[in-house]
């Protein structure tokens, strides 16, 4: 049976969603974006694109009409209003954003609903909490969750050692907004760009630093549970510091749209990236404390004949498992659904969840 799917955003990350659904034959898919260029680039057998503002709340709504599923790859300021025009459609509802206050707004919106609301369906958050809740779960009783991760150029060349691999506006939030963490069994705010570490794996060095939303919904599915529960981004050594004299020292982060023309202008994009991953969960385990770690490197690869850099391929193939996966029945099928509903078997053994094994 051909599910009816929406697709708000014709990005990079959008682009690769498209990819991965129009393969399968399995969905009949609508795409709209803003951008005429974007739409206008876009062309399958199964794939119809619209030039649609998503901030346009009347066309939306209109739009959306007869959809059984919706995906939002738009920026993270419009998560409320498509997540308000999925429900009142009655289709399923899936985002991509890591803003905690858009997750709010879904989670509320969620309540009473007939349909499955179900945000922050990527890589961070979104994969990395499925990971993180399945190694909890061999456990007596936890005392740390630690998850790094980043998404890095394979060929550093300028002083940030970065390229722009993904959303500019979503990076901006990362670096800027604050974080959630759990601290000696106490849920707090902490700041972006805190907290710097360093650790090296499989002989490259890296440093590591508080950002906002990668934890996702867990500081609420392991409260009570944790002792302390944090999230950092991954980057190579001297970033952060070239990062916080922009943020801190310069204002940019209270001029977040210069920022980003700043970033856009003077920060090629790559395809040639890598992906990390760095769990560690400890605790008691028969009476004795243990460690658990799950480390993986995700690299970008050619699919269905397009090439995608890894943060591509991993954040859409996030969004694409889940919304198999409540195709399929092995998620709920209504209110709001966290990432870590998802058991991990489950996702790897998807066709879409595949691409991280």
């Amino acid at each position: 049976m051909t599910t009816r799917l929406a697709l708000l955003g014709a990005g990079k990350i959008g682009d690769a969603i498209v990819n991965l659904l129009a393969a399968t034959g399995d969905y009949e898919i609508l795409v709209a974006d803003r951008d005429a260029a974007r739409v206008g680039s876009l062309s399958s057998p199964n794939v119809h694109a619209v030039e649609v503002d998503g901030s346009d709340e009347p066309k939306l709504r209109a739009l959306l009409a007869g959809r059984d599923v919706v995906i939002s790859a738009a920026p993270y300021y419009l998560t409320p209003a498509i997540a308000a025009a999925a429900k009142a459609a009655g289709a399923h509802y899936f985002d991509l954003t890591e803003d905690v206050a858009s997750t709010r707004a879904v989670k509320a919106l969620a309540e009473g609903a007939a349909t499955a609301l179900v945000p922050q369906c990527g890589l961070a958050p979104g994969y990395v909490s499925i990971v993180a809740h399945e190694l909890t779960r061999d456990f007596d009783s936890l005392r740390d969750v630690q998850m790094r991760v980043g998404a890095l150029p394979i060929y550093p060349t300028n002083a940030l050692k970065y390229n722009l691999t993904w959303s500019t506006d979503g990076l901006i939030n990362e670096y800027c907004n604050p974080c959630e963490a759990i601290i000696d069994g106490v849920l707090r705010e902490t700041l972006a760009l805190e907290e710097t570490e360093a650790f090296s794996l499989d002989g490259v060095a890296y440093e590591a630093f508080n950002t906002s939303g990668g934890l996702g919904t867990l500081c609420d599915t392991l409260a009570g549970r944790v002792d302390n529960l944090n999230y950092k981004t991954v980057r190579y050594p001297g970033h952060r510091d070239i990062v916080k004299m922009l943020i801190r020292d310069l204002r940019l982060g209270q001029r977040r749209d210069l920022l980003k023309d700043v970033l856009e202008a003077a920060i090629p994009i790559t395809l040639q990236d890598v992906v990390l991953i760095f769990i560690t969960v400890s605790g008691s385990k028969e009476g004795r404390l243990t460690q658990h770690t799950y480390a993986k490197k995700v690299y970008s690869r050619t699919v269905n004949g397009q090439h995608l850099s890894a943060i591509q391929l991993t954040t859409a193939a996030g969004v694409c498992a889940m919304v198999d996966l409540l195709r399929d029945g092995q998620l709920p099928q209504r209110g709001f659904v966290r990432q870590e509903q998802a058991a991990l078997p489950d996702f790897l053994a998807n066709r879409f969840g595949q691409y991280y094994s």
